[in-house]
């Protein structure tokens, strides 16, 4: 099956920003909760199981639409099978099982959140110049450690994607990216929201049993928290655009 790294790519990044949305609610529960210890969830001396395959039976042919633009078993299959991948790895951590059913119902969720966002892009008239998939072409090549934007390429190729179509991928995200920002607008967070991201981080590493680490002072973190508080409230934002676009969509989902 030809692997669409590029798009799996993109879908990581994607779903930081928008999967959380149906998740907002639980891992606010979670965050409130001691986490097991790793000791507790899986001893050191414990034989670890195999690791499990991903479930592909039955997957068709077009596995959603979304306004008449099809979403391929092929470009599903490429997102699921890493998704599950990394999501195995944690559960076998911790002695537990993937869902796949749920975990298949995230990921094509995440597909059509993806899929509407690209269509709204189109519509608004945002543009993605070439300084633009430049500069995010040596983005994910640095994230990802493939060295510069021609190795980059180059590894994409070598898995069956041209240049024009990793192009075209790019622009597309370029121009999502564009979209969330104007929805989002300018973000200033507050000295006292940033505060409490600090605090808030402070309690939770004493939750999980972390009062012997020692966490920088606040001023040391501030430019870290206040990326992380942009971020934040970037994700409430195009959870809402998300949200709205899907009320207004023809989606079939075929799962």
């Amino acid at each position: 099956m030809r692997k669409k790294w590029l798009l799996t790519l993109l879908l990581a990044g994607f779903v930081s920003v928008t999967a959380a949305c149906g998740n907002t609610d639980e891992s606010a529960e979670n965050n409130n909760e001691a986490p097991e210890t790793q000791e507790e969830a899986a001893p050191v001396n414990a034989e670890q199981p195999d690791m499990p395959e991903p479930d592909l039976d039955g997957i068709p042919d077009v596995v959603a639409s979304v306004n008449g633009k099809d979403i391929s078993k092929e470009d599903f299959e490429s997102v699921y099978v890493n998704q599950f991948m990394q999501a195995a790895m944690q559960a076998q951590m911790f002695g537990e099982e993937v869902n796949q059913n749920e975990l298949k119902e995230q990921m094509i969720e995440s597909m059509i959140a993806q899929e509407l966002l690209k269509q709204e892009a189109d519509k608004s008239g945002h543009e993605a110049s070439e300084e633009d998939i430049n500069n995010t072409l040596e983005d994910l090549a640095s994230q990802y450690g493939l060295g510069t934007s021609d190795e980059f390429l180059a590894a994409l190729e070598e898995q069956g994607m041209d240049r024009e179509e990793v192009i075209s991928e790019l622009a597309l995200q370029v121009k999502v990216d564009k979209l969330i920002a104007s929805e989002t607008g300018e973000i200033e967070p507050t000295e006292a929201e940033l505060k409490e991201f600090y605090e808030l981080a402070v309690a939770q590493q004493a939750q999980m049993g972390g009062e012997d680490v020692e966490i920088p002072p606040f001023e040391e973190l501030k430019d870290e928290i206040e990326k992380q508080v942009k971020l934040q409230k970037q994700t409430e934002v195009a959870q809402a655009l998300v949200g709205k676009l899907r009320e207004e969509a023809d989606v079939t989902i075929n799962l």
